[in-house]
């Protein structure tokens, strides 16, 4: 199922190293600070925090404000599922804009 579920993110343009990311926070079930994605990954920080970036504004991870001397976030997986269904929403979503779009411009 995680090889499909891998195939699909790949055809939809996900960066091998984001779904690096994606697995690793879904194998760890806890959540992650970037400097512990980090060090599992072994990208650079930048690299990481840009990746997280992405996953977390595309709905692939959950982020949590933690408060522990300093302000910072930890980041989890969604479930496969969940993403799924965020997947085909946006798919759809997408389609009708453009359906509508089309509509529009054979109306003129």
């Amino acid at each position: 199922m995680h090889e499909k579920l891998e195939s699909l993110l790949r055809s939809l343009g996900v960066k091998k190293s984001e779904i690096k990311i994606y697995k690793l926070l879904l194998e760890k079930e806890v959540p992650l600070r970037i400097k512990e994605i980090q060090r599992e990954v072994g990208l650079s920080e930048r690299s990481v925090r840009s990746h997280v970036l992405n996953l977390y504004k595309r709905g692939f991870l959950r982020r949590k404000l933690i408060e522990e001397g300093w302000l910072g976030y930890t980041y989890s997986a969604v479930s496969p599922s969940e993403l799924l269904e965020r997947l085909k929403e946006n798919v759809i979503r997408k389609i009708s804009e453009i359906e509508k779009e089309l509509n529009e411009r054979d109306k003129t």
